[in-house]
């Protein structure tokens, strides 16, 4: 399986994975216990929703028999935590860390799109896509998702700055709107050109929890 053979080839192995990304829930924890001491309510709530966004894909296989792939729970994990840092403090001292968090994040959008898309159409008979329009699709999903962010971005920060409540999410302006939704498509496109090959394990995995829940 591609996946595999790239995993072999960097020496990541599957139990590294997932004592990279129990290492990154860690860091949260401690980044939480840091913006509760120094009463930061962004690090707070980015900290604490970023740890239950981790814990989604043990969640899933508790409750439906949905194994995660431990390269996109790592994947998810890592994404997190860039932004949940970035609350911290790099979102304003570095220029190009919210491009680099919105790329990421968007390639997580489109990964869990891809793997779920590509999922149905092998699994179904009747369901059809071709590789271009799956592409398409993808890249639409993430810029549909990047638009619903930054309007929520806009809310929620419009509500800290009328209440004095502190910054929850950070909003610079509709020039680094347009950017961040460019870094957006970015992060959307990597995953749909080169997404076959470091897909093919949550693809396959997705499609034999399929076949079981169909075949009962």
């Amino acid at each position: 399986m591609p996946s595999r053979r790239i995993r072999d080839r960097l020496g990541v192995t599957e139990r590294r994975q997932r004592l990279l990304a129990r290492t990154l829930q860690l860091a949260l924890v401690a980044l939480l216990v840091a913006g509760l001491v120094d009463r930061h309510l962004g690090v707070v709530v980015n900290c604490a929703a970023a740890l239950v966004v981790t814990e989604l894909p043990a969640a899933l296989e508790r409750d439906y028999r949905l194994a995660a792939d431990p390269g996109l729970v790592l994947w998810i994990t890592g994404a997190v935590f860039v932004h949940a840092v970035g609350i911290a403090g790099p979102y304003d001292n570095v220029w190009w860390y919210d491009h680099l968090a919105h790329a990421l994040s968007a390639s997580v959008v489109a990964a869990v799109g891809y793997t779920a898309v590509r999922a149905v159409v092998d699994h179904s008979d009747s369901v059809s896509v071709p590789p271009r329009l799956l592409a398409v699709f993808v890249v639409l999903v993430v810029v549909a998702a990047g638009v619903v962010w930054e309007v929520v971005e806009f809310l929620v920060a419009e509500f800290a700055r009328a209440t004095g409540v502190g910054d929850v999410l950070i909003q610079y302006g509709l020039t680094d709107t347009m950017l961040d939704l460019v870094f957006d498509v970015a992060g959307g496109l990597v995953v749909a050109l080169w997404g076959h090959a470091s897909l093919a394990g949550p693809v396959e995995t997705l499609i034999r929890w399929l076949d079981e829940r169909s075949a009962r």
